[in-house]
């Protein structure tokens, strides 16, 4: 089961209808969430991974970032979409809309975030100045294009522990910071991809208005924009896949 593209799957979103039997894989991390399922995209094959495990049982900081990665990796994928949903903290964007973000800030804690973990593994000091794959991200930003989406190209992710959602406070130092979206699983992911050489860029669906800049609580917000931006999400990958 050996595909270029991998798509790991975030909040949001059910099962992909599978095109061939799941693989369940074993990696030198552990085991990925759930097993890797093959989905035709216009006739091609691209593997599909959900982070959070089949039924959503992981919340972000259990996720085994390394495993999924490698474990797409060891089937043959060299590009990964990740698709995960992100609160918005600027005015860039709306709820129930799509964006692909450029830059990314790191505030997760105690995760596994590198795949150099012992000294015999040797490492390397990746450079991280652009953090997402420029060609996969000019790729989805054409798809979208030519699929009729208004997907805004770029904006800071700020990648924060989880499981809880951030506080007003929270969200007021990450505006500081420089952040437009807020979501939980962008790091370790990006890093990891980059030390492993996958091109990977996020196509982020935003769900909600953050802490403190919405008008109405934030889980009636993602009840009632998640369906737009998730359809808007998959006309995206859609096109992608029908010409790229």
């Amino acid at each position: 089961m050996n595909a270029e593209f991998g798509i790991l799957v975030g909040s949001g979103f059910d099962r992909f209808t599978p095109s061939g039997d799941p693989q369940r894989v074993s990696t030198r991390f552990g085991e990925p969430s759930a097993p890797v399922r093959p989905v035709d995209f216009g006739g091609r094959t691209v593997l599909v991974l959900p982070r959070h495990g089949d039924d959503h049982q992981l919340p972000p900081h259990l996720v085994n970032y390394r495993a999924n990665l490698v474990a797409l990796q060891d089937l043959g994928v060299r590009s990964v979409i990740a698709l995960n949903t992100v609160g918005v903290i600027s005015d860039l964007r709306e709820p129930g809309e799509v964006a692909v973000p450029d830059q990314i800030v790191d505030y997760t804690w105690g995760r596994e975030h590198t795949i150099y973990d012992t000294p015999q593994a040797g490492f390397a000091h990746i450079e991280f100045t652009e953090p997402f794959s420029a060609e996969l991200r000019a790729g989805l930003l054409r798809a979208a294009r030519r699929a009729g989406v208004d997907c805004y190209d770029g904006g800071v992710y700020a990648a924060t522990q989880g499981p809880r959602l951030e506080s007003a406070a929270d969200v007021d130092r990450l505006e500081r910071g420089g952040a437009d979206y807020v979501g939980m699983t962008g790091m370790p992911e990006a890093s990891l991809a980059m030390e492993l050489g996958l091109d990977y860029a996020c196509l982020s669906l935003v769900v909600n208005k953050a802490a403190g800049r919405g008008d109405k609580p934030i889980h009636d917000d993602v009840e009632s924009s998640t369906l737009s931006a998730r359809s808007q999400a998959m006309r995206i990958i859609d096109a992608f896949f029908e010409s790229d």
